[in-house]
């Protein structure tokens, strides 16, 4: 090899890995030219969304509907609405239709082009929950729910009253101590737990049975304690119960109209002042 050709090899220079000026441009060209492809599908998008097919024209109702007419749900939730097929909040929707009376849950489908399906479910009341005359119920789940006021099928419904978050206790309560009072032919209309964790029931015919305090299960041992004596003791007398009283270890005090029963120590307490 000459000297000549030795030098020229020398001086070829050597292959850059940087992209050129003219491949730099074709990059950003490209890359403009898919962010404005991407707009136009975006613009084209929120114009097509914006046509009046796509305006809300029905919501299909199924599920639970034996309360609500399809002209209460429409008033109701119709003016709650807002936006078309594409736009309207689902959230939103399904808290309107939940706001409604008597529905517990909801849930909000879309259907195309301009539907929604909405499937309902109602409350099932199972007592009435706080004071007389209150537009409360308790449902199946031990959820209060509000009515209107003196609904007319809540009225034969049994009243539980009690603090704040323990409608469903109540009602397990109720459920478990009913039973036992329809053996000897009466119905527990009410049930009630104070503030302090005292029970007291009160029976269709008035009388009130005062269970003192502890777990369901205390209570209901007490009840069957007093249910399966009672009938003995009041066809003895003849009288109706006027109230009870469960709290004792061992037995229970009950007066009956014109008639009243103690416990051997206050027995031996009036004997004494005597």
């Amino acid at each position: 090899m000459s000297r000549l050709q030795r030098s020229s090899r020398r001086a070829q220079p050597l292959a850059s890995s940087e992209p050129t000026h003219a491949q730099r441009m074709n990059n950003a060209a490209a890359l403009l030219l898919g962010v404005s492809a991407v707009m136009v599908l975006i613009a084209a998008a929120m114009w097509a969304a914006r046509l009046p097919s796509f305006k809300l024209h029905a919501i299909r109702v199924e599920g639970e509907v034996a309360r609500n007419s399809a002209a209460t749900l429409r008033a109701n939730v119709m003016p709650h609405l807002n936006g078309n097929f594409f736009t309207v909040d689902m959230a939103h929707t399904r808290a309107a239709f939940e706001a409604v009376p008597w529905v517990r849950k909801a849930s909000v489908q879309r259907e195309f082009p301009s539907s929604l399906k909405v499937v309902l479910q109602e409350h099932k009341p199972a007592a009435r929950w706080g004071a007389p005359g209150d537009a409360f119920l308790v449902n199946t789940f031990g959820e209060v729910f509000e009515v209107s006021q003196g609904d007319a099928d809540a009225q034969s419904l049994p009243l539980l009253t009690g603090p704040a978050g323990q409608a469903a206790l109540l009602l397990q309560a109720w459920q478990r101590l009913a039973p036992l009072y329809e053996q000897i032919d009466t119905v527990l209309d009410a049930l009630e737990l104070t503030n302090q964790g005292s029970w007291r029931a009160q029976l269709d015919s008035g009388a009130v049975v005062n269970m003192g305090h502890g777990s369901l299960d205390d209570i209901q041992a007490r009840t069957h304690r007093f249910i399966a004596t009672f009938t003995q003791v009041s066809s003895r007398y003849s009288r109706a119960l006027e109230s009870a009283d469960l709290r004792y270890a061992t037995g229970y005090a009950i007066k009956l109209q014109g008639i009243t029963t103690v416990t051997a120590a206050e027995l031996k307490n009036k004997k004494v002042k005597r």
